[in-house]
Formats: structure tokens, sequence, C-alpha cells
């Protein structure tokens, strides 16, 4: 069973908020899988390519962010007891804005228009500004501030330095510096995105899923209490050094080997994490803890191949290098643990807000489903094995990119377009289950659930 006891779940906003947002993610994810069906071999050239980054933002900002964005709309209320003021306008405004503006600026990576590009850098400046300005003042607001609380803090100002650095790198004015300047801001850009956004906003938020949806124990005090805001201080650090490499004032290695601290600690968390689900009380595995486990182990292996490919010449010269480490980082890590949460999220916002429905309505007369029963576990199952072998033939796809990154494409594709299903059916249930708690409210004829009468035939 579920510990809900310190959750503070009648602040939840309406379900639909959260839902639009994860129901989003996958249909970037198709996007992303027919540009590297379409593409093939071109997009693994190199990590300048407009495709490359075309690619690369469908992942980022369609599909991480996307569900990073609705998990903390509906998790701030939850795990803080602080609501995010006008949620319903801002999770609307900013999804909408968020959505057009990662389209847009793919658009404007493939064809080089500036309109678009500048349309882009409107949506996703105004709809990340409008969402972070709402989120923080929910966390202000927060009465009892939690090691969640501060991790998601620094994660929120760590997705506002990624828009900053982002915006700039867009904006054309930094057109008079060398490439390898370039290069230093565009690593500090994902830097900030990928540990900082996703690294730390993950920790947050597993300090409170990974105990209560697989059952282990908790993280250690602190562990929890020192972590994130180390990290954080690390990234501070590494990002003044590669500041002072641009102007000559500290050598270009130094940023590198101050680097290995924050990583060594994103290190640890994965290690944790894995060695608190060895221990959890419910030993049968699930869907979650295989993606999560998937996503903890890219961990050591990214962190130890940037090392060798950081001070081995043979390994971080060529292009294969930045390519192999953004997939392993991006999709081993982030869209691996994305997917394994909106299995346990989406099925828990589904029964939570069906319960809390039937209480109120006293109905118990209709059945609520289980968390189990919104998405059925064999179809899950699939989608992880299609993401697993998607994940595997597109890191071969770096190597070998005539042979396998169509096959990569297809099968990622495949992945999303279940995933996308998956979700749909548990949002299905959970819409069929509430008109028929509105019925009973009117004391109308209930309809009859859309997958009862396709599993009756």
């Amino acid at each position: 069973m579920l510990n809900t006891a310190s959750l503070s779940l009648d602040q939840a906003p309406p379900i639909s908020i959260p839902f639009r947002f994860f129901l989003t993610a996958p249909l970037f994810g198709l996007a992303a899988a027919g540009m590297l069906l379409f593409s093939g071999a071109d997009l693994f050239l190199t990590r300048w390519s407009s495709l490359t980054l075309g690619f690369t933002h469908l992942l980022t900002l369609g599909m991480l962010a996307m569900v990073m964005c609705g998990a903390l709309l509906q998790m701030l209320p939850v795990i803080a007891g602080s609501p995010v003021p006008g949620v319903v306008a801002v999770g609307t405004a900013s999804h909408l804005m968020i959505t057009l503006g990662t389209g847009t600026l793919v658009v404007s990576f493939l064809s080089g228009s500036l309109l678009a590009d500048s349309i882009a850098m409107l949506l996703m400046g105004g709809g990340i500004m409008l969402f972070f300005v709402a989120v923080m003042v929910a966390l202000w607001r927060v009465k009892s501030v939690s090691d969640t609380v501060i991790a998601i803090r620094l994660a929120m100002v760590s997705f506002l330095i990624t828009l900053s650095l982002g915006l700039l790198l867009a904006s054309g004015l930094l057109g008079r510096m060398g490439f390898g300047q370039i290069a230093s801001l565009v690593d500090v850009h994902l830097g900030w995105g990928i540990l900082g956004w996703v690294g730390l906003l993950l920790i947050g938020v597993s300090y409170q899923v990974v105990p209560m949806f697989q059952v282990t124990p908790e993280y250690p005090v602190r562990f929890r209490r020192l972590l994130a805001p180390a990290l954080f201080g690390g990234l501070v650090i590494w990002s003044l050094l590669v500041s002072g490499s641009l102007f000559g004032i500290v050598d270009a290695i130094v940023p590198k080997l101050w680097l290995f601290f924050p990583l060594l600690g994103f290190v640890a968390y994965a290690l944790m994490t894995i060695r608190l689900q060895q221990q959890r009380k419910r030993r049968i595995s699930d869907v979650t803890l295989l993606f999560w486990r998937t996503g903890m182990l890219f961990v050591p292996l990214c962190a130890l191949f940037w090392v060798m490919g950081s001070f081995t010449r043979t390994i971080g010269a060529g292009p294969q290098f930045n390519l192999l480490l953004g997939i392993g980082l991006l999709f081993g890590v982030g869209l691996s643990v994305i997917n394994g949460m909106l299995y346990k999220i989406v099925p828990f916002l589904s029964w939570f807000h069906l319960q809390n429905r039937q209480m109120s309505l006293m109905c118990l007369s209709v059945k609520v489903p289980n968390m189990k029963e919104f998405i059925p576990d064999r179809s899950a199952r699939l989608q992880f094995y299609l993401f697993l072998s998607a994940l595997l033939m597109t890191l071969l796809a770096v190597l070998f990119p005539t042979w396998f990154a169509r096959p990569a494409g297809l099968l990622f594709f495949l992945s999303n377009a279940l995933l996308l299903k998956n979700l749909a059916v548990a949002v299905w249930r959970y819409r069929a289950t509430n008109q028929a708690l509105l019925a009973y409210a009117r004391r109308v004829p209930a309809p009859v659930d859309p997958v009862d009468r396709v599993q009756q035939r």
C-alpha cells in the first residue's frame, strides 16, 4: 500500500493540468523518432548540425521539460502543501507556449529562419518565465521547507540559468566569439540543463517518489540535506571556472578537473538509489523499477565515459564522443526515469482523484480501479523493451549510422506510440469512471467503460 499520510492531497490542481503535459511528451517523442527515420545517418554526423540540434531539443524541451513541468504543477501542492497560484491559467498558458515554442525552435534549426528563431525565443522565454515565477511563488510560500523543496528550488534556478544561456546563444549576440568559446558556452548551457535542471529536480522528486512508489527505505537524512546544495554549488564553481578559461585566467583543464566532483555526487546518488531499491519491501519488480534501474545504471556509465573522453584524446577527439555522451544522458538517464515516473504518477493521480470524488459523493456502488488497472502491465513492459531496444540501437547508430540509424528511429517511434497509447488508456478509464460517478450523482444510467467494452468483444 502507498503511504500518503504526509501528502496534502486536498490541494491538488485539476487532473487535466498535469495530464496535458504528460500526453504531449510522447507526441514530441514521435516527432523526434520521425526526424531520425527521415534523416538517417545524417543526424549523427556532428553535434552541431541543425538536425542534431533539433533532435536534441525535441528530447529536452518536448519530452523531459514537458513531463517535469506537469509533474511540478501537480506535486508542489501535494508534497509541499503549497499550490501554484492560478494553476489552471498558468498550466494552460505555459503548456501552450512551451509546446508552440519547442516546435518553432525546431523549425528554426531546420530552416535557418530568423523569424522562426525570434518567435521561438519569445514563446519559450515567455512560457518558461511564466512557469518559473508561478512555481517560485509557490516554493516561497512553503511553510515547512524540506530537502525536496530545497532541491526543487535549486532545480528551478538551474532552469532559469539554462533558459538565459539558451536565449543568449540563440540571439546571435555572441557572433564575434570564436567557435571554441561558443562551444564552451554550449557545454555550460547543457550542463545546467541536464545536471542542474533535470538532475536536481530528479533528485528532489525521488526523495518522495522512490520510497512511496517503490516501497524502499528513506534516503539517509544527511545525504538528502547535503547533496542538492553541494551539486548546485559545484555547478556554479564549474561555470565560473569555464568563464575564467575563456578569458585566459585559468587553464582549460581546470574546469574539467573540477566537474569530476559534481559528477561524483551524481554517481553517489545513483548508487544510493540502486541500494535502496535492493532493500525494497515489495520484491516483485514492475516496469517503473525497470526504467529507474536503467537510468541509474547509465549515470555511472556516462560519468566514466566522460572521464575517459575528457582525459584521453583517442576517445574524446572524435565527434562520436559528444554524441554518445548526449544519448547516454538524455536517453539513457533522462528518458528512462521520465518513462518510469509516468507509469506511477498517471495511475496514482487517476486513482487519487477518483477516490476523492467517490468519497465526497459517498458512492460505493461505482468501483474505482486500483492503480494497476489503469495501465495493463503487459503493455507497459512491452513499451519498456521497445524503449531499451531503441536506446541500444541509437547508441549503435552513433558508431555505425548507416546500418542502425533508421532501425533506431523505428524502435523509438514504436516505443513512443505505445507510451502514448498506454497513457491514453489510463486517461480513458479515468474519464469513464468519473462519468459513472457523476451519473450516480445525477441518478442517471452510467456509461459503459470503453475499455471494458473492447475487452468484452
